[in-house]
């Protein structure tokens, strides 16, 4: 039986809110996505924010929902992808529910990214590169909180979903 909280972490387009939305209907709990509580709360796009206040303020931002969001009780959370950049953070997501890890290949991740103009840290010349830097970056900080870890890919949501079950149960043995 899987009790608390679910967190789901990793890079953009590893299917965080996707994954997240379909695992909170399959065990009937409540899902947020931290980018989209920001952007409910203040009212503009996480793009604008990154114009306006920079990484650091929308870092600041994102710290304060994630806090917030990590102290309600069994729910499911998808974050941003550079959420665990700030340590207050990572202990809150580890110390708060079962952390899932979300990833992909950079050839994946830059396919499903690619239509998405939305994304500050990839309007660069080179988002390939760009993703395999953010990869290189952030993979050992992903891996210091994480209780489950799933590549996604080819296999369907539903695939996706059930392996997480699966896999959340088998920590409760």
């Amino acid at each position: 039986m899987i009790l608390g909280n679910i967190f789901i972490i990793g890079p953009m387009g590893s299917g965080k809110s996707t994954i997240g939305r379909q695992l909170a209907k399959a065990l009937k709990r409540n899902f947020f996505d931290s980018d989209n509580e920001i952007e409910k709360r203040t009212g503009v796009s996480i793009s604008r924010i990154f114009e306006m206040e920079g990484e650091a303020g929308f870092r600041a931002r994102e710290r304060k929902i994630i806090s917030e969001l990590t102290s309600l009780k069994k729910i499911i959370l998808a974050t941003g992808g550079g959420s665990i950049l700030v340590k207050e953070n990572r202990q809150a997501l580890k110390s708060q529910g079962d952390v899932v890890y979300l990833t992909a290949s950079h050839k994946q991740l830059l396919k499903r990214t690619a239509q998405n103009k939305m994304r500050p840290l990839l309007r660069t010349e080179d988002p390939q590169q760009q993703i395999i830097k953010l990869l290189r970056q952030r993979d050992v900080l992903y891996r210091s909180i994480t209780d489950v870890i799933l590549q996604t890919g080819n296999q369907s949501i539903q695939h996706t979903v059930s392996n997480v079950i699966k896999q959340l149960k088998k920590l409760r043995r």
